[in-house]
């Protein structure tokens, strides 16, 4: 498998793009229909995963409302600091400064949230196959892909219904895969949001 650490968006990349504050994808607060997705959750126990997570106000909003089982991971460490200076008493245990592609662990739920949209398109497959490997058996990708014209220039880069439906098919059942109706302002009409169930 590819490491994240030998294309072009490595860590230094990443570090820069917080450093400058080219962060559009930074809407500080959680993204409306994943807060959506999460409160209507009732097992607070689950094992909860949340990878490329940025500044990661989903993952504060988890932890607020009782889901401690939550970890983050990010390839540039600024964010991760950026959540802890929030929620001091996140356990640094769950703040993951790592390579996504080298993380080895198992997880009820993972969140998608403008990770795979960052990810040069030559790592999709290598993404979804270890999404499978980090996901328990009948364990959940939820979360939102963009729906544009996949181009050369990004991240973020884009994609469409039919092309995820082509990819995500083989490794998991996708429950939903639809317009999302409750994207924010911004991103209405360019957002799908899916419910993938592992194998």
């Amino acid at each position: 498998m590819t490491s994240m650490k030998k294309n072009n968006l490595d860590i230094a990349y990443w570090e820069n793009r917080y450093t400058i504050e080219q962060i559009g994808w930074n809407i500080g607060y959680p993204s409306t229909p994943i807060k959506a997705y999460i409160d209507q959750l009732e097992d607070k126990t689950l094992k909860i995963l949340i990878p490329g997570a940025g500044n990661s106000y989903e993952a504060e909003y988890l932890w607020e409302n009782g889901f401690k089982n939550v970890y983050v991971l990010d390839f540039a460490k600024q964010p991760l600091d950026n959540l802890k200076h929030r929620v001091e008493n996140f356990p640094e245990v769950q703040l993951l400064h790592s390579d996504f592609f080298e993380l080895n662990d198992s997880f009820d739920l993972i969140l998608e949230q403008t990770f795979f949209c960052a990810l040069s398109p030559i790592h999709r497959k290598d993404y979804v196959k270890k999404m499978c490997q980090l996901l328990k058996p009948n364990g959940r990708l939820v979360g939102l892909l963009f729906d544009f014209k996949l181009t050369e220039s990004g991240p973020p880069y884009g994609g469409s219904l039919s092309e995820y439906t082509s990819l995500f098919k083989e490794f998991f059942k996708i429950k939903t895969l639809e317009n999302s109706i409750n994207s924010i302002k911004e991103r209405q009409g360019k957002e799908l949001f899916f419910i993938f169930e592992s194998l």
